[in-house]
């Protein structure tokens, strides 16, 4: 007998007719001895259709009260799939996070779960039940109910994994595992057996939409074995794990997975004075206008007295960043020129197998030039290498590298 906690998105909920098959599906692992607590979203569009009749209410609702309404969502879906469950005779018992006792700090819209009360949730599994609890939330110290941000519920379900030591998280959602990149962008994409955290960590930072990496970050912290699977389809899905050792990876691709996203802006100050500072005089006022910067480089010129510096930020930043760096940023340096494109892409490749084998970027930037895609930026870390490219040929550049280190292949041989 194993304990899981299976946790449903909205797209899984969305309608009574896949409820209905989420109750059935639960069933089934119960009848094979397992013990199961049920994690789910807010069915399918409730979110947003609250958020839209607060909007028609208050133009700016205190973050306290959008908690209170929007946590409502996933009250519907425990209960009625609380109601599936008995309907196919198995016991089942409904509880808010407030009740099951996930306990945040009091950061509204954003909370953070602090700790999880387990003794009641334990003694309902004892006693055969199985416990639907809703996600996206908790409650504060003071009682007051809060929420964990878009795609919280993936943190509730890695959360009460670790806090009963399940011996698995099952996150089913629209897609049937983790792949090597986008089915949509590359037809060739391999659904992966697994993947570790620190993989999937980057792939979610870099665009992938699989996971939050919250959750991923939880899994690893407390060593959570976390499995995506389809909810519309059976199958093993992809397992992340905490690590992976280098013999696991021999016979494997260097690369695991690659990421891409056009939510890319680049700017560049041109002959900025090369003095010490310089770098914080540029990024400390888009710091302080809370925009997140992402790929920086720096070239100094042959005199060594001026410096180029360029930065990429999310495209619907790119607008307000350009006047803080045209009304703050130049006349504070006293000279300097500005350029500014948004027609870009990040393109990046993943594996830990870049640890212990040479070649990968060089392989990378060989297949783009093959293609004559210029590569405007270059970061790397341990496990990635990312790229800036031109936006329309993103799509080509990742169908090219994914046959380049041997992804479309189901069998690939060892690099």
């Amino acid at each position: 007998m194993a304990l899981y906690v299976q946790k449903f998105g909205g797209t899984s909920v969305g309608t009574v007719e896949r409820i209905k098959a989420v109750a059935e599906k639960v069933k089934r692992f119960r009848e094979q001895g397992h013990q199961i607590v049920v994690v789910v979203s807010a069915m399918s569009g409730e979110t947003n259709r609250l958020i839209e009749l607060a909007g028609q209410i208050n133009d700016e609702p205190t973050p306290r009260e959008m908690d209170m309404l929007v946590s409502t969502g996933e009250q519907v879906t425990i209960s009625l799939l609380a109601m599936a469950l008995q309907k196919t005779g198995v016991p089942a018992t409904s509880y808010t996070g407030a009740q099951v006792g996930i306990r945040t700090d009091s950061a509204h819209t954003k909370a953070r779960i602090q700790r999880i009360d387990t003794e009641d949730l334990r003694q309902d599994l004892e006693e055969g039940q199985v416990v639907v609890v809703a996600g996206f939330q908790g409650v504060d110290e003071e009682g007051n109910i809060t929420t964990l941000g878009r795609g919280g519920s993936d943190t509730t379900g890695v959360a009460l994994a670790a806090a009963l030591k399940a011996d698995e998280c099952q996150i089913y959602t629209d897609v049937d595992g983790v792949y090597t990149t986008d089915p949509r962008v590359c037809s060739k994409a391999q659904r992966l057996e697994t993947i570790t955290v620190e993989e999937m960590l980057e792939l979610a930072s870099l665009g992938s939409k699989v996971l939050q990496i919250r959750a991923v970050e939880f899994a690893g912290k407390y060593n959570v074995p976390l499995r995506v699977l389809s909810s519309f389809e059976d199958g093993p899905g992809t397992l992340i794990i905490a690590d992976q050792h280098e013999e696991d990876f021999m016979e494997e691709p260097l690369i695991s997975g690659i990421a891409f996203t056009a939510n890319e802006a680049k700017l560049t100050l041109l002959n900025t004075p090369d003095v010490p500072g310089v770098a914080w005089r540029i990024l400390g006022p888009i710091a302080d206008a809370n925009i997140e910067v992402d790929m920086i480089v720096q070239n100094v010129a042959p005199t060594g007295n001026y410096t180029d510096f360029t930065f990429t930020v999310a495209k619907g930043d790119y607008k307000q960043t350009m006047k803080i760096l045209k009304e703050q940023v130049l006349p504070d340096l006293g000279e300097g020129e500005l350029r500014g494109d948004d027609n870009i892409a990040k393109v990046s490749l993943v594996g830990v197998g870049m640890r212990s084998h040479a070649g990968v970027a060089s392989r990378m930037f060989r297949t783009l030039a093959q293609e004559n895609i210029n590569i405007r930026m270059v970061s790397t870390s341990e496990i990635k290498i990312s790229v800036v490219i031109d936006e329309k040929q993103m799509e080509l550049a990742v169908r090219m590298l994914h046959q380049a280190f041997g992804l479309d292949k189901k069998d690939p041989e060892s690099e």
